[in-house]
């Protein structure tokens, strides 16, 4: 199963997957793009960008093509988590940011090869009880991921097909609920 997991910054994801494989050893995790390609040499601005997300977001729909025949693959993050950061970030700039024809296409070819996405979304009370750098942009695209997800408010979801489940509750109970689907068994 391709699995991707999304949510905003500071909501638990990296956290859900690093448990997930430990117990899942079959899944090969895809870190973050922003890590890949940080790795690569890419340098990136202080803060959210509208070019540095971009940047991301094709990587990320790139790097799950890659992998659209593997089995057993958990992204961490998919290109609907840089689309909520792109229009957030693009409104607080007073820019109405959409996808090119070219760039809409890979996106939904990407959200095609998914199994599933599975969302970590903010709770409160928040679990995560470090300091969260940007917290109001931090809402902000948990509010906006609600809408893609929840409501399909671009019409990707639908269109590619693609199974969203919310995953809640504590470590242990957010790794059982994923193992479960993963299983075939949610």
């Amino acid at each position: 199963m391709r699995i991707a997991v999304t949510g905003t910054h500071g909501s638990g994801k990296s956290t859900l997957i690093e448990d997930f494989v430990a117990a899942y050893p079959t899944y090969e995790h895809e870190a973050e793009p922003y890590w890949t390609l940080v790795q690569q040499g890419v340098a990136f601005a202080d803060g959210a960008s509208l070019p540095d997300l971009e940047v991301q977001l094709g990587a990320s729909a790139e790097l799950i093509l890659s992998r659209a025949g593997d089995a057993d693959v958990v992204f961490d993050r998919c290109p609907l988590d840089f689309i909520a950061y792109l229009e957030v970030v693009g409104e607080g700039e007073g820019i109405d940011w959409a996808p090119s024809g070219k760039l809409l296409r890979r996106i939904e070819q990407a959200l095609a090869a998914l199994d599933l996405v599975a969302f970590v979304p903010l709770t409160r009370p928040d679990e995560i009880a470090a300091t969260i750098e940007l917290p109001k942009l931090r809402a902000r695209v948990d509010m906006r991921l609600k809408s893609i997800l929840r409501d399909d408010a671009l019409g990707l979801v639908e269109g590619a097909g693609l199974r969203v489940v919310e995953i809640t509750g504590s470590r242990t109970r957010r790794v059982e609920e994923l193992g479960r689907i993963s299983e075939g068994r949610g």
